[in-house]
């Protein structure tokens, strides 16, 4: 089958490599629908985190099943289901305790599992699923092509929107923003409209992506950053600074910008995958009160949540796809999302 490589910064290839099959017994082969390009997936793209070897890549797609192994019993041939960026069992005390991404028996894509088989990565033709049932969410259908992409977005970036706002608390009244404009960004700005914050502030300098954020929901767009991005976020709060920020880039400076941004006794929800050199200055959450809440998203357990609203069309998460391209060409998906010509690209096989 085809399936996507990174070799090094700025090297991204479509190869042909061995057709996944069922080795354990729990796992499952699936036909990908759609997979797509990740925010996350650019820092090794961009050399910021080192490649040391080709290998695959990938890890949001949605597809149908082709084969199970003999003990999976929720999952079954024809289903259309939706992967989260990660593999989990669905019943580990770490998965109850609603952790799914420390799921004691999980992994990732484009690595071996832990019983020694290949977990393949998303962004190709097939996908050996370990852990099918716990792993996988079954779509009931039929599924119209039409809403692919709003499913897609379950895999990680709606879901991941969503946790940066329910670890910031945000609830009905609440004035939120949000620091950063990719699609994580902009799908927090739809979660803290669905949580029902009344002023949502979409921090983005880019005309597009302000539109995007405005259709979503966003009450206010600031385009600065720093001082004056702070000082905007205050004149539109009373003064004091947001009750909710929601932190969805992953730098130092996006940091700064959130905790600096929330009202004292505030809360920052962070989902951003750190790269840059994060920190938390304590001092200043112990002068203010402000808290820091978030983390690698357990999207798993947000997908029959969010999913009623997103084949209702109550939200719209798959409109952050704004280019679509077949597999073959997933060196210029990259291209595209890395000098920002898209806010994230979809991929069909």
């Amino acid at each position: 089958m085809r399936a996507t490589l990174i070799h090094g910064p700025g090297d991204i290839r479509v190869e042909t490599v061995p057709d996944p099959v069922l080795s354990t017994g729990r796992d499952a082969i699936v036909r990908v629908v759609a997979a797509c390009v990740c925010g996350s997936d650019l820092w090794p793209y961009r050399g910021v985190t080192p490649t040391r070897e080709p290998r695959r890549i990938g890890h949001e797609f949605v597809g149908v099943v082709e084969a199970v192994g003999d003990e999976v019993e929720r999952v079954r041939p024809g289903d259309f289901v939706i992967a989260p960026f990660y593999v989990c069992d669905g019943s580990c005390a770490n998965c109850r305790n609603g952790v799914s991404t420390s799921c004691l028996h999980g992994g990732w894509w484009g690595s071996a599992d832990r019983d020694g088989g290949f977990a393949d990565g998303a962004q190709g033709e097939r996908v050996r699923v370990p852990l099918a049932d716990g792993t996988l969410a079954v779509v009931p259908g039929p599924v119209a092509d039409e809403e692919v992409p709003g499913l897609l977005t379950l895999s990680d970036v709606m879901g991941t929107g969503h946790h940066a706002a329910v670890s910031a608390g945000v609830g009905p009244g609440d004035a939120v923003a949000v620091v950063g404009d990719g699609a994580v960004g902009l799908c927090a700005v739809i979660a803290a409209k669905r949580l029902g914050a009344t002023t949502i502030i979409a921090m983005s300098r880019h005309p597009e992506r302000q539109a995007l954020a405005r259709e979503f929901g966003a009450t206010h767009v600031v385009a600065e950053r720093g001082e004056a991005g702070i000082e905007a976020v205050r004149e539109l709060t009373g003064g004091i600074g947001a009750d909710r920020v929601l932190e969805c880039v992953g730098t130092k400076e996006s940091m700064d910008q959130a905790i600096r941004s929330a009202r004292p006794g505030g809360m920052v929800g962070y989902v951003g995958v750190p790269n840059g050199g994060p920190e938390l200055p304590v001092r200043r959450l112990f002068e203010t009160n402000v808290g820091v809440n978030g983390g690698v998203a357990p999207v798993r357990g947000y997908i029959e949540e969010l999913l009623p609203d997103v084949r209702s069309g109550a939200i719209r998460p798959g409109l952050v796809f704004d280019l679509e391209l077949p597999l073959e060409e997933a060196a210029e998906a990259y291209a595209a999302m890395d000098e920002r010509r898209a806010v994230k690209v979809l991929l069909r096989p």
